[in-house]
């Protein structure tokens, strides 16, 4: 198989494809590709990280962040607690699949080391002895007096428990991947292993479980096989063609990230911190709007940010950010919005709105820093930006690049 390695944000790279190949990973949407002539074609990363597939071509998509911060802003998404004070070591050369199929796979066989985990789970069956408690509904309804078979409910001690179907399902997900061959060794190991526990049906979520003492040891691979199971399993049919691949929306990541790290920040100041707050533009409440941030005092709007990997300028629209971010700032009768970039889409400003009273900054967030400077970096953001709303700064700050 062909591998085709593209970088997030790097411009294209000329390629020979068959043009069947081509337009079905053009109709895709995964990749930006142009006709370059004599069986070319520019083939350039779009808004999606990953691996896909189409007949003998794979397509390898880097981010152009460190894999390793990558993967904490994931993880920190899911779980600030967890990922604040531990970290995962993950390979920084490989791409995004295969770091993380042999991290899980490191991660998990340690976790299965003393063997797996059991629990109670609570089972409801059509038994002829009873066992447990009788559902006495559903033995009215479905048996009709009738005293045999029995509808029971028991609780069954068993390694058919949510972590070992989280970590089953992680495992089947990074197989399905095409990974090296020796992280599919270690991913068959852990299969074998897990071979008692249930899959969990498909459209079904992920398994809910815990923290707790019992589950310590489990945690760090469990805490993975959450960002594992995040990514999209994407499968797309031109014609006889199907495409095929595993993938992750970098927007997505980034704005999770920010959004959780501002309401952590942000807990001290009590008030209520909402990610994809609900509202509308007009008073018909016909048109929805869904600003990524929004801190409220006392049920009132008080801050109101969006978070942006890039500007978005669509044609004919070169300014959409600020429209949206005035359209936020009018409904809710805000002074202020902030617009809040990875550094290198757009330079921190200061807009004034001509007639509005309405200022939005713009702010940039380096997201080449190690974990523990990247929340500081978003803490400390949202530090200044709290401070003028609540009057313990007199004087609005000039942005600048954090």
């Amino acid at each position: 198989m062909e591998t085709l390695h593209l970088t997030e944000g790097a411009p294209p790279v000329t390629w020979e494809l068959p043009d069947e190949i081509a337009q079905a990973l053009a109709d895709s949407g995964i990749v930006e590709i142009a006709p370059a002539g004599h069986g070319q074609w520019r083939v350039a990363a779009g808004r999606k990280i990953g691996v896909a597939r189409v007949r003998e071509v794979q397509l390898a998509i880097t981010p152009k962040v460190r894999i390793d911060r990558l993967v904490f802003m994931m993880g920190y998404a899911q779980a600030p607690d967890f990922w604040r004070d531990h970290t995962v070591a993950v390979d920084v050369e490989q791409d995004l699949p295969e770091a993380l199929a042999e991290a899980f796979g490191r991660l998990a066989t340690r976790a299965l080391e003393q063997g797996l985990l059991h629990g109670y789970r609570e089972v409801e069956e059509t038994l002829p002895v009873m066992r447990g408690r009788i559902r006495v509904g559903d033995q009215i309804s479905r048996r009709y007096g009738r005293n045999l078979p029995l509808e029971v409910r028991y609780d069954e001690f068993s390694a058919d428990i949510p972590e070992n179907r989280l970590l089953l399902a992680a495992t089947v997900q990074l197989l399905r991947m095409g990974v090296s061959a020796t992280a599919r060794r270690r991913l068959q190991r852990l299969r074998l292993q897990l071979a008692d526990v249930t899959l969990p049906p498909r459209g079904t979520g992920m398994p809910a479980w815990r923290p707790s003492r019992l589950n310590v040891r489990y945690q760090p691979a469990l805490h993975l096989a959450e960002l594992v199971l995040a990514g999209q399993s994407f499968e797309h049919r031109t014609g006889d063609l199907q495409v095929s691949g595993f993938l992750f929306d970098m927007w997505r990541i980034y704005e999770d990230f920010v959004g959780v790290a501002m309401r952590e920040a942000l807990g001290a100041f009590g008030g209520e911190s909402s990610l994809q707050h609900r509202l509308h533009l007009d008073e018909a409440r016909t048109v929805a709007m869904r600003p990524d941030f929004v801190w409220t005092r006392g049920g009132v709007p008080a801050l109101v940010a969006d978070m942006k990997y890039k500007a978005e300028k669509p044609t004919g629209f070169p300014n959409a950010d600020l429209y949206q971010l005035l359209a936020y700032c009018t409904v809710m009768g805000l002074r202020e919005g902030h617009l809040i970039y990875a550094q290198g889409a757009e330079d921190p400003a200061i807009h004034d709105i001509a007639g509005a009273d309405v200022q939005i900054h713009a702010h940039a967030l380096d997201l080449d820093q190690p974990p523990k400077a990247l929340v500081e970096q978003v803490e400390g953001l949202a530090m200044r930006l709290v401070r003028g709303v609540v009057g313990l700064a007199k004087h609005h700050e000039t942005p600048t690049t954090t």
